[in-house]
């Protein structure tokens, strides 16, 4: 069971520091249209250790669940895993499509684009959070 808390948190640093990172500095290029392109171009760096971060806490959740059974706290973590899933989707399957359209051009976000992504921002944030709060007190 250790090896699995270990990669579980693994997943936990890789994803949330990914998460971190294109969430900052989406915040901070909302005014700017230069960092609204090193936003986009880093982000597709971002991407992939997000979704590699969230795989392996969907594997190692799993395993852990084979082995715990459900109670309050995993059910939460569960759901809040399955909102991470969801609202990563979305930002790779709608908003990263928008994004790539406007690689090299010289303007802000569409403040509907910009909307969006604040809404996501605030969903990645509370589940991410919630679920390394959860984690903590479950193991620590």
């Amino acid at each position: 069971m250790n090896w699995i808390l270990f990669f579980h948190l693994a997943g936990i640093v890789i994803g949330l520091g990914a998460v971190t990172v294109i969430d900052t500095m989406g915040f901070f290029s909302r005014n700017s249209k230069k960092k609204t392109q090193d936003t986009i171009a880093a982000h597709h760096t971002t991407k992939p250790l997000i979704w590699l971060g969230t795989l392996i806490i969907l594997i190692t959740w799993i395993l852990i669940l084979f082995n715990q059974g459900f109670n309050l706290i995993n059910e939460i973590k569960t759901i809040l895993l399955g909102i991470m899933i969801l609202n990563g989707c979305f930002l790779s399957f709608v908003i990263s499509p928008a994004l790539d359209k406007l690689i090299g051009k010289k303007v802000l976000l569409p403040f509907g684009i910009q909307v969006k992504i604040a809404i996501s921002l605030v969903i990645s944030f509370i589940s991410w959070w919630s679920f390394v709060i959860l984690t903590v007190l479950k193991f620590g």
